[in-house]
């Protein structure tokens, strides 16, 4: 697993054996970043982060900070600190619905990405709908990997976009008050 593009467009990403995640593909990220344009000096929170490898990519193509967030940060520490990136990037042991719900430590965000595990769609969006919005900046988009079969739906914001790459469903959302054009 690699960083596809940027400034650290190449380097490793470790991902250990063992340990509870699932990394966004290469092929979805690629795709995923795309479609999402120019994130310069964007602030980013990367919620269920688990190796990092969204909020990282971001970083890697110039988002100015970025705030990973996850009940064990252990595997994205190692990325954060194998790429030298301790100055631009937050990392915060929480459950990330807990964490935004209280208030995200402050933060307004341009972009949120979004990757729980596939099997907690249901209950991520019961307690992330409702308090999502709050922690967007003006014009903030919302992007959700989620299971193709299995949809992590966010009534609250406007949908604008749905890509499927094998089993996994990307959506991107903005808040539904958003002047964003489609």
């Amino acid at each position: 697993m690699r960083v596809i593009a940027g400034e650290f467009g190449g380097r490793q990403l470790l991902a250990p054996k063992g340990w509870k995640v699932r990394p966004t593909p290469e092929r979805v990220r690629e795709a995923l970043f795309s479609a999402l344009g120019d994130v310069t000096g964007a602030t980013v929170a990367d919620l269920y982060c688990g190796t990092g490898a969204l909020g990282i990519e971001a970083i890697s193509r110039g988002a100015g900070r970025a705030v990973l967030v996850d009940q064990d940060i252990r595997p994205a520490m190692g990325n954060v600190h194998n790429l030298g990136l301790l100055e631009r990037v937050e990392l915060v042991r929480a459950d990330s619905a807990a964490w935004v719900a209280g208030g995200a430590g402050g933060g307004s965000f341009d972009l949120v990405l979004l990757d729980p595990p596939y099997r907690q769609a249901d209950t991520v969006a019961a307690a992330l709908d409702p308090v999502i919005a709050s922690v967007l900046a003006p014009g903030g988009r919302v992007v959700v990997e989620s299971e193709a079969g299995r949809p992590l739906e966010l009534p609250s914001l406007e949908v604008v976009r749905e890509r499927r790459y094998g089993r996994s469903l990307v959506t991107f959302h903005v808040h539904s008050s958003s002047t964003e054009s489609r």
